[in-house]
């Protein structure tokens, strides 16, 4: 999947934050409020949001059949892809979407379950390295 790694880094990041901010520590807890921090980027290609923004403006974007924090998602960099096309008329909608997906989200648009998949693995992962560097010392 495109960005997994940089994402999960990301969200290993709010994870952090998150953990290090309690006093008392619920992972379910955890994993509903990371999901709402926010974001460096918007996690989709520049090419798959200017395909689904431009639907959107063609009015032939069928929003109804997205999972709700992916419309939810896509409805906000269209937003800001119309309020940046406004300041920048020339650019076309392809580098307005690439700008607007590069700046940071005001969440993660996953569900907790999904942030919780992503965590765990990371955490494994990091857990490998960490033991594979300290058998080679």
């Amino acid at each position: 999947m495109e960005y997994y790694e940089e994402r999960a880094a990301d969200l290993m990041r709010a994870y952090d934050e998150y953990i290090a901010s309690c006093e008392y520590i619920r992972m379910p807890d955890v994993y509903r409020n990371i999901v709402d921090m926010p974001s460096r980027r918007f996690w989709v290609s520049d090419i798959r949001a200017a395909l689904v923004v431009s639907a959107i403006m063609r009015g032939e974007a069928r929003l109804d059949a997205m999972w709700p924090l992916k419309r939810e998602m896509y409805l906000e960099i269209h937003r800001r892809v119309v309020e940046l096309g406004k300041d920048k008329p020339g650019l076309p909608l392809s580098e307005l979407c690439a700008i607007v997906v590069a700046s940071p989200a005001p969440k993660f648009y996953l569900t907790p379950g999904s942030a919780k998949m992503m965590v765990c693995k990371a955490r494994k992962k990091w857990i490998k390295e960490k033991r594979k560097r300290l058998r080679l010392l």
